[in-house]
């Protein structure tokens, strides 16, 4: 029978026994010998324990070449690990932590032995992050004693550790655990047994899609990634980031979800599928989505989808002048983009006064930028003068590219096309700004449908690398082209999609976000520990509820009802505690209230 479990019969965890050598068990020998722990590194095969060595004495090299570690604080690190290829060697261990291979049988295995080795008041972790934590528990003879350590690779850079808790788990084996993390310089996040946990379980449904949208043939891998990366901060794009955690992982981690939840954003995609029987598992193997210099290589070489550098078989229409319609602050972002790059730029807004108020806003800018050393007095003034406001879209007559930007409703925008169409002169290129409407709609509001397509900027726009290119089915080649060669002049990075809901980077972003509030809403986690668990897990510059209340909860769900409207699947039904806060007018910052409070300005 197993012994009852309290605070005063827990010993500091002093001595921690990893089992499982890969590069997840090596980084994480080394963040506990860092911090003083005695190491029992234990591998079934004696190559991979003596990598493991290896490993360490490289990275404890480094380190010391880096000024961040003395030759004797090195020495010491090293002599506080030993590897084995014995489980019997973690008889004296207080705390044993396994990351083998995502097998329910191999887990279970080694618990099983592992019950006969070490003493009874010795806490056993698991590193999973697909597999049910209370199902091993249950199968071991101390199931109060076992929980989930998920660390992040690579584990001494990443601050994340998420702490699992079985209905099994007694609390003073989760505190023995927390406190551990803690005096290892991580950040630990207590979270419930579900696949995926927090971070994963919001990352790889997130991944799955842009695995899915790269298969059918929507957007390049090289789009899809820059999009990701330059339109939401991204420290990687997702098809990048699939080839590092390793395509067959993924797919485990992914069907493990689908099991729990039975959303189809969970089920993996079938690419994910045939790349793993392929043996085509990302870096790891040298080939995933993408092609890598060797098996194990960062270094990605062309291949056959290796887009060819250089300008397309199609040139584009010449652009001199630029009107922009609008007067918000992405109008006036759009305007200086425009007016910085050369470009004679008319701003027309429904009135005279508004269209000077957007200039004054644009100046404004120019001024911070002067301020701040990125451009001279003369070069803003400049640009400032490059910009004419108008109250009449009449003035538009002459302009070779007509760029709309205001509000997001499909009557308006058809309206301004109408107008468009009337005014522009045959041959202007004329472009909309949506980020969720129908470009093709704006087309057919207009008698030349082959000259409109759409330019999705970001905001704000003069400092967001991002435009989305949208072409419509009826959009001409050198319309097209026109587009990509003015990106290129107004040093964006375009990324090409079709014209369908949310494009590439809404269509990934708001599904992700939708799911982090299920999670609040079934009470799974709290808001902070899933902002942070993205923030520290998953790199993202903001986390998900930080996002939600600076873009606008009413912003968020209209683009939320499109996807579901567009593509019908239950799992991109927004969550109703989205519209209820909606509804109650919490819109997030710019109410002062949404998934947080915020001060009035």
């Amino acid at each position: 029978m197993a012994t009852p479990l309290s605070d005063t019969s827990l010993s500091p965890l002093k001595t921690v026994a990893v089992v499982g050598l890969g590069t997840m068990g090596t980084g994480i020998a080394e963040v506990l010998a860092k911090a003083g722990r005695t190491v029992v590194g234990i591998d079934i095969s004696e190559a991979q324990a003596a990598t493991c060595v290896a490993a360490l004495e490289s990275s404890t090299a480094r380190a010391v070449e880096r000024g961040r570690l003395t030759e004797q604080e090195r020495a010491e690190l090293l002599a506080r690990v030993s590897v084995s290829t014995d489980l019997v060697t973690a008889a004296a261990a207080d705390l044993v932590i396994e990351v083998v291979p995502e097998s329910y049988e191999v887990k279970q295995g080694i618990f099983r032995e592992l019950d006969g080795i070490v003493r009874p008041e010795t806490i056993l972790a698991t590193g999973t992050n697909a597999l049910s934590v209370t199902r091993l528990a249950a199968d071991s003879a101390r199931p109060e004693r076992v929980l989930g350590m998920h660390f992040f690779n690579p584990a001494p850079a990443m601050k994340l550790v998420e702490i699992v808790s079985s209905v099994l788990t007694a609390p003073a084996a989760v505190t023995a655990v927390t406190n551990l993390a803690l005096d290892l310089g991580k950040e630990p996040v207590a979270v419930g047994d579900r696949p995926g946990f927090v971070a994963d379980g919001l990352l790889f449904g997130y991944l799955n899609q842009a695995a899915a949208m790269y298969e059918a043939n929507y957007a390049s891998r090289e789009d899809i990634d820059a999009a990701m990366r330059l339109g939401c901060g991204l420290p990687m794009g997702p098809l990048a980031l699939l080839d590092m955690i390793g395509i067959d992982t993924a797919r485990t981690v992914l069907e493990a979800m689908y099991a729990a939840s039975h959303d189809r954003l969970h089920a993996p995609a079938p690419i994910l599928k045939q790349l793993s029987e392929a043996g085509l598992t990302g870096r790891k193997a040298g080939r995933g989505f993408y092609t890598y210099e060797a098996p194990g290589s960062a270094t990605v070489v062309p291949d056959g989808l290796t887009p060819v550098e250089g300008g397309g078989p199609v040139a584009g229409r010449p652009v001199a002048s630029v009107g922009v319609a609008g007067s918000g602050t992405m109008a006036s972002g759009i305007a200086e983009v425009f007016a910085k790059a050369g470009y004679e730029v008319v701003l027309a807004a429904r009135s005279e006064e508004k269209a000077q108020v957007a200039k004054a806003r644009i100046g404004k800018s120019l001024a911070r930028s002067v301020d701040r050393g990125r451009m001279t007095a003369e070069a803003a003034a400049q640009t400032l003068e490059r910009i004419r406001p108008t109250g009449t879209y009449e003035d538009f007559a002459d302009v070779d590219l007509a760029v709309e930007a205001v509000a997001e409703d499909l009557e308006v925008k058809r309206q301004l096309f109408a107008t468009l169409d009337k005014v522009c002169k045959p041959g202007a290129v004329l472009a909309t700004t949506t980020s969720s409407l129908p470009v093709v709609a704006c087309a057919r509001a207009t008698s030349r449908p082959q000259d409109v397509i759409g330019m999705h900027f970001f905001n704000p726009a003069p400092a967001m690398k991002l435009v989305e290119v949208v072409r419509t089915v009826l959009t001409a080649d050198d319309v097209h082209a026109t587009v990509r060669e003015v990106c290129v002049r107004i040093r964006k990075h375009a990324v090409d999609c079709g014209d369908r809901a949310g494009f590439i980077v809404n269509a990934l972003l708001f599904p992700y976000l939708n799911n982090a509030i299920k999670m609040v809403q079934e009470h799974y986690a709290s808001l902070d520990d899933i902002d942070a668990a993205m923030k520290l897990g998953g790199g993202y510059p903001m986390g998900p509820f930080e996002l939600l209340d600076v873009v606008g909860l009413d912003v968020s769900l209209a683009i939320e009802k499109v996807l579901h409207r567009e593509f019908r699947d239950p799992g991109l039904a927004p969550a109703p505690l989205l519209e209820h806060l909606v509804a109650a007018g919490c819109l997030g910052r710019k109410t002062g209230r949404g998934f947080r409070e915020y001060a009035k300005r």
